[in-house]
C-alpha cells in the first residue's frame, strides 16, 4: 500500500551491538528517552537481528568477543538489505591507521572510548538526521508528487519483485490497470486544477479498496492507475477492481460531459496468472481495460492470454 499515505510514523530504531555490561548502561541512558534500543554483545547477534529487524543506525564495537567489528560491518554492506544502515564504530583504538580500517569497511564514524555522553548524543543526533533526510529523499523518488501514491519506478521495482517471489512457490499475481474515462474532457471542462484534485481523489479510492498489507497501486501515467495483487486469483481480483469503482462512484464527482454518467467513472481491465512473464500481465491487462473503455465503459473486465 502507499507508504505516505497509510504508514504510521515511528520512533528511530537503534542497535547496540556492546558486550561491555557498563557500556552497554551508559548507551541506554543517555539515548533511550529519545530512541527505542537493541542492546546485544556479539557479532553473530548482530548480523541475526539486522535480517530480521528494521533499524536506522548502529552503534558496533570493534573488539566483539566473537568476531571485530569491522568484519561484522563488511558482511553488513555486502547484503542488499542492510548496507544503506549507517554503522558508528565504539572503539578505545584511536590511530589513523583503524579509522582508516573503519571507513574502508563502511563506517560512517567513530567515538571513542571512555565514551563522553555529550559528544555521543550529538554524533547520534546528527547521523540520525542525516539517515532521515536520505530516506526522505529516496521515499520523494519513489512517489507520485501529485497523488502520493507509488510511481511507475516502484511499481515496476514491486511487480519484478513480486513475480519472482510468487513464481518460485506457483502462486497467482494479479494486475489491475485502470484509467479515468473521458478525462481529458474532464480538464477541458472544469480545468487542470480541479483535475488534479479529481486524480487525488481516484488515488484515495484505490488505496481504500485493496484489501491487503501487501497489495500496492501505483500511477502508472496521466490518469492512468495499475494495481498488484500478489496471491491473487481472479475472483480476489474482480472483487478489489468492482470496489475501486464502487468507491469512485460513491464520490459522486460531476462530470458533466461524460457520455458515459454524469460523474466520474473508470474502467478497469484485470488479469492473474501464474509464471507468466511480468511484462506479459502488464499488457493482457491493459489490453482488459481497452476491452472495457470498448464495451462501454465504468466496468470491470477480465483479461485472458488466448
Amino acid at each position: 500500500m502507499n507508504p505516505d499515505l497509510l504508514a504510521a510514523k515511528r520512533r528511530t530504531a537503534i542497535l547496540i551491538v556492546e558486550d561491555d555490561t557498563a557500556i552497554q548502561a551508559l548507551l541506554t541512558a543517555v539515548l533511550s528517552v529519545n530512541y527505542d534500543l537493541t542492546v546485544i554483545g556479539t557479532g553473530q547477534e548482530a548480523l541475526n537481528q539486522m535480517a530480521t529487524g528494521a533499524f536506522d543506525l548502529i552503534l558496533l564495537d570493534v573488539g566483539l568477543p566473537d568476531m571485530d567489528g569491522f568484519t561484522v560491518c563488511r558482511q553488513l554492506k555486502s547484503d542488499t538489505r542492510t548496507r544503506e544502515v549507517p554503522v558508528i564504530f565504539l572503539t578505545s583504538r584511536n590511530s589513523a591507521q583503524d579509522e582508516v580500517k573503519g571507513l574502508e569497511a563502511g563506517g560512517i564514524d567513530y567515538i571513542a572510548k571512555p565514551i563522553n555522553p555529550a559528544i555521543l548524543w550529538a554524533r547520534v543526533n546528527k547521523h540520525v538526521e542525516l539517515k532521515h533526510s536520505r530516506d526522505a529523499l529516496s521515499q520523494m523518488a519513489r512517489l507520485d508528487g501529485l497523488t502520493g501514491l507509488s510511481n511507475r519506478r516502484t511499481f515496476d521495482d514491486i511487480l519484478d519483485r513480486e513475480w519472482r517471489r510468487l513464481a518460485r512457490v506457483g502462486q497467482h499475481l494479479s494486475i489491475i490497470m485502470f484509467d479515468v474515462d473521458h478525462f481529458k474532457l474532464y480538464n477541458d471542462t472544469y480545468g487542470h486544477g480541479p483535475g488534479d484534485v479529481c486524480l487525488k481523489k481516484i488515488a484515495r479510492c484505490a488505496v481504500d479498496a485493496l484489501q491487503r498489507p501487501a497489495d500496492m497501486v501505483a500511477r502508472y501515467g496521466g490518469e492512468e492507475f495499475v494495481a498488484v495483487l500478489p496471491d491473487t486469483q481472479v475472483a480476489g481480483a474482480e472483487a478489489v477492481a468492482q470496489a475501486i469503482r464502487e468507491n469512485v462512484a460513491a464520490q459522486n464527482i460531476p462530470h458533466e460531459k461524460s457520455p458515459t454518467a454524469k460523474h466520474v467513472t473508470v474502467s478497469l481491465g484485470h488479469i492473474p496468472k501464474i509464471g507468466r512473464p511480468p511484462t506479459d500481465l502488464v499488457t493482457a491487462a491493459d489490453h482488459a481495460l481497452y476491452e472495457a473503455k470498448k464495451t462501454g465503459r465504468d466496468r470491470a473486465v477480465a483479461g485472458t492470454f488466448e
